[in-house]
């Protein structure tokens, strides 16, 4: 009775997969075979000339456009680039840059590498690479700076208005996982973790090892402006604290194979060390792996500002030609089960644009001692600091590169010979204002774009001109009203001017010199650890 009653359902159910994937695959065989077709009529019959790949560069990002902007298509160069990326080590100048449609800025010379040594400054605008013009150079720029280790390159840049050259010859570069780590007054170990890369558990023990040896008997560890990386070192990271066994993520897709739980695997370093992790709003994926793991066991006090919200899981898939599509296949969750992603992609508003969820409707966690923490995407520290706050005004002045540019302004301007004593003044500030001015610095608020959307909506009623006096007093409301939103984040607007100008005197380690004695962040971290009633209080212990 069972076999005439089960053999039927399992015939069933085989019969309805079969269907479904036949009519999934038909339906896939259809639409490539309408693009091919298309893509044939395209190039043999266009009026103009049409490149082929450029075709399909188009058509490939025409494709990918309305996903997360995690999912991208990645050439051979591309590729190789995100190698080097992971791997911590290039040939090249040195420096980090930003390439631009006829030219290359200098955004952070190293130290003591190639293009340090031939004396580029941030700021600095590449103009030619040998002989080649970029204006000229239609491919990625920034590819000419690679070659050889010890291959010279002449090298034609404008600062400050004048055309300069000079040659540097490439080298091995190394770009280090933890870039500084100091022991502070009061016993505390501080270090600096700036990115996931297959060296980052191996520098971050060396650093962890090396403090305690010193005396170290409470840690920071600095996860601010860290945009992530290998989740693997993120998990070896958490493993250095806590014990072995513990979940420390677990991710989530319709995709069954992708359900996967991390837990620890090694013997941990010291499970018992008091710790505080820095976040900021630059903080993101791995490093809220980390923070969101450490924060859900009560294995840390988290300090700064809710973290990025990156929390899409990547997997790179390879293509033909050397080419590769980096595809999202689940979602982060942390030990308590809070979503670190903070934008829903595939739930849009009436403009497009991806839906954050509001405050009011954020879920309660507990984390491992019964804490309530939330969600609401990224980490929210349990110790908040305003300078560690970016805004919608301050990414947009670091979006519009405002803040590098005036510090650029203020390196040739004024002279430096040790940090002890610098601040930003207010004079400094007001000075940045008038800056801003000069260089008619704006940006779109969210309200501006709603009613900028409500005026076309006018056109086409034809009514604008019966609102147009009224439109006009409302703009002028509203940029009086950023006028002021400018001057309410002073703190976090002196901050960020106070790294980038420290940078091009000192360097990153200077910065970092200066940061430890001054940062309100990194003061705020030593205030949690050198009072144990209050770390006590806030883990609940």
């Amino acid at each position: 009775m069972k076999k005439r009653i089960i053999l039927p359902i399992v015939a069933a159910l085989i019969f309805c997969t079969t269907v479904g994937f036949k009519s999934d695959f038909f339906e896939i065989a259809k639409q490539i075979e309408i693009f091919t077709t298309m893509y044939k009529e395209l190039n043999m019959n266009y009026v103009d000339e049409v490149t082929p790949a450029t075709l399909m560069d188009k058509a490939i990002k025409g494709m990918l456009e309305d996903l997360d902007p995690y999912t991208v298509y990645w050439n051979e160069q591309e590729v190789e680039d995100a190698r080097i990326q992971n791997s911590g080590t290039y040939t090249g100048i040195g420096a980090s840059v930003k390439t631009l449609k006829d030219k290359i800025i200098i955004m952070e010379p190293f130290k003591d590498y190639p293009a340090d040594k031939a004396g580029l400054k941030a700021g600095d605008e590449i103009v030619k690479v040998g002989t080649t013009a970029l204006a000229d150079f239609e491919n990625d720029a920034g590819e000419l700076l690679k070659g050889a280790s010890g291959s010279t390159v002449e090298i034609t840049y404008k600062r400050q208005g004048k055309t300069q050259t000079t040659t540097l010859t490439r080298e091995k570069v190394d770009v280090k996982a933890v870039p500084y780590f100091k022991l502070l007054d009061n016993n505390i170990g501080y270090i600096v973790l700036q990115k996931f890369n297959r060296r980052t558990t191996v520098e971050t023990k060396a650093a962890l090892l090396e403090l305690k040896n010193q005396g170290a008997d409470k840690i920071i560890l600095d996860l601010r402006g860290n945009p992530g990386g290998l989740l693997n070192e993120a998990i070896s990271i958490v493993n250095l604290f806590v014990p072995k066994g513990e979940v420390i993520t677990t991710t989530k897709s319709t995709i069954v194979k992708y359900n996967k739980t991390y837990k620890t695997t090694k013997e941990p370093v010291d499970t018992e060390i008091p710790l505080v992790v820095l976040v900021n709003g630059r903080s993101a994926s791995a490093s809220e792996i980390v923070s969101g793991g450490l924060q859900d066991l009560d294995r840390a006090v988290v300090v700064g500002a809710r973290s990025f919200g990156k929390g899409l899981v990547q997997r790179p898939k390879k293509l033909t030609y050397g080419t590769q599509l980096k595809v999202t296949i689940s979602r982060y969750y942390t030990p308590s089960g809070r979503c670190i992603q903070a934008l829903d992609y595939w739930n849009r508003d009436e403009n497009g644009d991806p839906v954050r969820v509001d405050s009011k409707e954020y879920n309660k966690f507990k984390t491992k001692g019964g804490r309530t923490v939330y969600d609401g995407g990224g980490i929210l520290p349990d110790v908040e600091v305003e300078t560690a706050v970016f805004s919608p005004i301050t990414t947009a002045l670091l979006k519009d590169q405002a803040i590098f540019d005036y510090a650029t302004e203020y390196y040739y301007n004024n002279s430096m010979d040790n940090w002890n004593g610098f601040e930003v003044t207010d004079a400094d500030f007001q000075n940045f204002i008038t800056f801003l001015k000069s260089q008619n610095f704006e940006y779109e608020t969210e309200t501006e774009k709603e009613f900028a959307e409500a005026l076309r909506r006018a056109e086409a009623d034809d009514i604008e001109k019966e609102i147009a006096n009224s439109y006009k007093q409302l703009m002028d409301a509203i940029d009086a009203a950023k006028d002021k939103k400018v001057i309410a984040k002073k703190a976090e607007i002196k901050s960020l001017l106070t790294d980038e100008i420290l940078k091009r005197y000192f360097y990153k380690e200077g910065l970092y010199d200066y940061q430890v004695v001054n940062n309100p962040e990194i003061l705020a971290g030593i205030e949690v650890l050198t009072n144990s009633g209050k770390y006590n209080r806030i883990l609940k212990k």
